[in-house]
């Protein structure tokens, strides 16, 4: 065999690509397995949406090479998204770039901004993938522990002592995922004054923010805040658009053109058709988000009722579309979901994916529809 780049010692298989082909293997042999893991919405897109991929088929430019920065209808979508929902202006122009998914960001903004041995500061528990793309560009992690008492948010106090020097990045993801926790304005412009204060690039994964949550918020309100900070944002859950890869990055015209030098080598624009979905979707209002509100608000109860016959604690006041949940002292997280997925036939993620300070936790997905819950409840 050719020997594989070392870069690939740094990272594992992610867990779910591992966990899900034991949980296949489990299907293929008749067990009636329940997946409350994944975060892919089994809703539709909107109606309109679909007619809109659907029509575009058939225009002159469809199959051809697209714009690496996207139709400019597909840009002022986005803008008008920011500005009708967090009042925030975005210069369609040069503030902002779309994302073959806002994953694939992830891994832009490290190849744009990181050099090797540069330091980035990770939230513990958080998204897997942001070690990940800092493992393969060679930047140095230093994780920040969040904790349920401080409301999962970051310990200034305790960053402020640690060694900063040549920290270039910081990821934060608000609304959180996977506690739930919502951001604050006062969180937001905490996290710009550390950025200005110590010249850390603070990047939020925000594509969250508008699963039941009564205030969505976007770290570009913060005055000031493009010039430390980029955000990312997506339609996969917003709009049932997961597997159609929409995603966009947003901050100032420098960090934007710098996201758009690696990412005009990586691909050749997205296609016609998705681009014109995407613009649909972003038409939608309140009472598309009410609708889908709803069925996940239906969806949550039920699994608040899950959570009861399991004895496990949940905080009702979280947003977004996971329910994170506390076990019982010294009940192992990965132990606990293996028992369900062996006994009851239930898949829930363990907390300890999403790092250290996720141990003593569990987390239930609303991508399951109401049937499955109360079946799963019915198992217990």
């Amino acid at each position: 065999m050719i020997a594989t780049a070392n870069r690939l010692n740094t990272v594992e298989e992610y867990y779910f690509s591992r966990k899900l082909k034991e949980v296949n293997q489990l299907i293929s042999e008749g067990k009636p397995i329940i997946n409350m893991g994944i975060g892919s919405p089994d809703l539709a897109p909107h109606a309109s949406v679909i007619e809109a991929i659907q029509g575009a088929l058939l225009e002159p430019t469809a199959h051809m090479y697209q714009s690496y920065q996207g139709l400019p209808d597909l840009r002022k979508g986005f803008c008008d998204y920011y500005l009708r929902n967090f009042n925030v202006t975005i210069d369609l122009a040069s503030e902002i770039l779309p994302l073959m998914g806002s994953k694939e960001g992830i891994m832009h903004i490290a190849m744009a901004f990181l050099n090797e041995g540069d330091r980035v500061l990770i939230p513990n528990p958080g998204y897997p993938t942001y070690q990940s793309v800092c493992n393969l560009v060679g930047a140095t992690t230093i994780h920040y522990d969040l904790k349920e008492e401080n409301n999962w948010y970051p310990d200034f106090e305790a960053l402020e002592k640690q060694d900063l020097a040549n920290v270039k990045l910081m990821w934060v993801c608000y609304p959180h995922m996977p506690t739930g926790a919502q951001a604050s304005l006062a969180l937001f412009e905490q996290l710009i004054a550390f950025g200005k204060k110590h010249q850390i690039l603070i990047v939020n994964d925000n594509p969250y923010s508008a699963i039941l949550n009564d205030n969505p918020m976007s770290i570009l309100q913060v005055e000031g805040a493009k010039d430390v900070a980029i955000e990312l944002n997506s339609l996969s859950k917003t709009y049932n658009m997961a597997g159609w890869r929409v995603g966009m990055v947003m901050g100032n015209a420098a960090n934007i053109a710098s996201v758009l030098k690696v990412k005009s080598n990586m691909d050749s624009g997205m296609f016609f058709g998705i681009q014109k979905g995407a613009i649909e979707a972003l038409k939608l209002g309140k009472d598309w988000f009410d609708s889908l509100n709803g069925e996940y608000e239906k969806r949550r109860i039920l699994i608040f009722s899950l959570c009861d016959k399991l004895g496990v604690k949940v905080n009702r006041n979280q947003v977004g579309m996971f329910v994170w949940a506390k076990l019982p002292e010294q009940v192992s997280s990965e132990t606990f979901i293996d028992k369900l997925l062996y006994e009851k036939s239930l898949f829930i993620t363990p907390g300890t994916i999403f790092g250290s300070q996720g141990e003593g936790y569990i987390r239930f997905s609303l991508c399951v529809n109401e049937e499955k819950i109360k079946e799963a409840i019915c198992r217990l």
